[in-house]
């Protein structure tokens, strides 16, 4: 995959599909992923739109340097893709950290945005405290210290039971993942609150949840929708990577939206 040297000299890493004159859709995965969570919607998405998908810093081939990070950084990341790229304004869809993201780019940077997809995600994750402590791990034991923990919080036991390959394929993306990359991606996720803002988002907004998601569980979907004005609320009968486990439902809402 092409890579793009940002205003501090990271390399990110970056693909695109689909027709060339198509609406630009930017995906924005979550934390420990790859382009790869994609692959359910691929083939549907490129039918209609130039679909830009890329790796945060720390993850993929994009390089991890040295943390903490901070969501205005990510964001920031996204931003110079854009420019890159000779993109003013893009359709957004951001699960998990990818959404966190997205509400960044919704309150600083809404004229670069025609709509906006906030999938599975929060505008606050504490406590703090917690995240530190998976951040301790991932740094003195690598990512395989919490890589089950993960999974076990992202699918329902059915999915996973029924759905062995489409499970272990994300297990590879989350061992592949850079311990430095993540920890750096989690201090971002530590340190945000986004909800005093949340006001500021005035650009058409579906919000995504998951009626079974541990890691952002349905009141996080429902702050978002109250938070955001006039924002839709979609729920999914889905854990946390809702793109997978209902992978026909979600792509469904998401084109549904976007059109």
């Amino acid at each position: 995959m092409p890579l793009i040297t940002l205003d501090d000299g990271c390399h990110l890493s970056y693909r695109v599909d689909g027709p060339a004159d198509g609406p630009p859709l930017v995906l924005s995965n979550s934390l420990g992923t790859a382009v790869a969570m994609w692959e359910p919607q691929m083939a549907a998405l490129t039918r209609h739109y130039r679909v830009i998908r890329y790796d945060s810093r720390g993850h993929g081939p994009s390089d991890a340097p040295t943390g903490p990070y901070t969501m205005a950084r990510l964001g920031q990341d996204v931003l110079g893709l854009l420019d890159e790229l000779d993109l003013y304004r893009v359709r957004f869809c951001g699960l998990s950290k990818g959404g966190m993201v997205g509400q960044w780019l919704g309150i600083n940077a809404g004229q670069r945005l025609e709509r906006l997809v906030l999938a599975n995600t929060a505008a606050y994750m504490g406590p703090p405290e917690s995240w530190q402590g998976r951040m301790d791990l991932v740094t003195a034991q690598g990512m395989a210290a919490v890589t089950e923990a993960v999974i076990e919080r992202w699918f329902t036991p059915g999915f996973v039971a029924a759905n062995p390959d489409a499970t272990d394929r994300v297990r590879q993306l989350l061992l592949a993942t850079k311990p430095q990359g993540y920890v750096g991606c989690c201090a971002a996720i530590r340190d945000m609150d986004q909800r005093p803002h949340l006001g500021a988002v005035d650009v058409p907004t579906l919000v995504i949840g998951g009626t079974q998601d541990p890691a952002t569980p349905p009141a996080k979907a429902e702050e978002l929708h109250a938070g955001i004005k006039g924002s839709t609320l979609v729920m999914l009968e889905a854990a946390h990577l809702s793109n997978i486990e209902q992978a026909a439902a979600f792509t469904a809402a998401l084109l549904d939206f976007l059109a």
